[in-house]
């Protein structure tokens, strides 16, 4: 009997406040703003919805606290049809929140407070030993502990499936995270730390970066937001893909929803390239979404 592919994504939650001012302020200055909504969010959420409303089953692990944000969330989740029988409430911390500040160009500023994320760890991943031993890719970020990743990119490891990461925000991957990885997505500014490369701004430097983190990564995605995504792996395979280009109404989740529609083509067996061209389109299409037509 075959499985159905699978994506589970392991990572944060966060309940966001978008806040839309003609510009975003600078140290000690005060900006009056037009308007601000809440909204689900933390990579890991976006991700997981990205990825369901492409039809392919998703699953969501991850920590929220028993408050009013974190009914939020599960709300969204169970809108979205994402399965979050392992998103776990917790008492020892409140719920991961954001707050975005958007300017007229539709670019933005935030802060994150990563609450309850960050106590996902051993047992989040014993608990989901079965589900995890099911997925066909894992979805990472770095908006939760490292250790907690790793435990959970072992199990699926070991059950024979993938491991997709998108290292945002960027931070050192482990020694242990490393080996583990089959694909790494990351943006210009995440390329430019880990690839070691002064400036990512067009598409031969994203290409560049990802031939330098190909010699730690099997398969690297880098995207250099309105210039496009490059692609290369160990078997000498490249390409680049330039963006579609939109008006731009906010720039806010893009990243994320092509994580997680890259992560759905992938597992559902589609070439990279056509994955890339899929997201690569579908993130363009939030790109030129307003915030305010943007549901959850």
């Amino acid at each position: 009997m075959t499985t159905a592919p699978l994506v589970t994504v392991f990572g944060s939650l966060h309940y966001d406040i978008a806040v839309m001012g003609p510009a975003r302020p600078r140290k000690g200055e005060t900006v009056t703003g037009t308007s601000w909504h809440p909204k689900s969010g933390g990579k890991g959420g976006n991700q997981a919805v990205s990825s369901a409303r492409t039809g392919i089953a998703t699953s969501m692990i991850g920590a929220v606290a028993d408050d009013e944000f974190g009914r939020f969330l599960i709300a969204n989740l169970d809108r979205k049809k994402v399965d979050h029988t392992f998103v776990r409430r917790t008492a020892s911390q409140s719920t991961g929140m954001s707050v975005a500040i958007f300017d007229a160009e539709g670019d933005y500023g935030a802060v994150i407070v990563s609450g309850s994320n960050l106590t996902l760890g051993d047992g989040d991943v014993a608990a989901a030993r079965d589900l995890l031993e099911r997925t066909t890719l894992l979805v990472l970020q770095s908006e939760i502990p490292d250790a907690a990743n790793v435990a959970a990119a072992r199990a699926v490891k070991q059950a024979g499936g993938r491991i997709l990461i998108n290292a945002a925000p960027a931070r050192p991957l482990s020694a242990d995270l490393q080996p583990l990885i089959d694909i790494i997505v990351v943006n210009a500014i995440e390329a430019e730390m880990l690839a070691g490369i002064p400036v990512v701004e067009t598409l031969d430097g994203a290409l560049e970066a990802a031939r330098k983190l190909v010699r730690t990564f099997p398969k690297v995605v880098v995207t250099a937001g309105g210039a496009g995504v490059a692609y290369a792996n160990r078997d000498g395979e490249e390409t680049v893909i330039a963006a579609v280009k939109v008006k731009v109404e906010s720039t806010h989740g893009a990243g994320d929803e092509f994580i997680g529609v890259l992560a759905a083509e992938i597992a559902s067996g589609k070439t990279i390239n056509d994955a890339l061209k899929k997201a690569n389109m579908d993130a363009a299409k939030l790109v030129g979404t307003p915030e305010a037509d943007r549901l959850g």
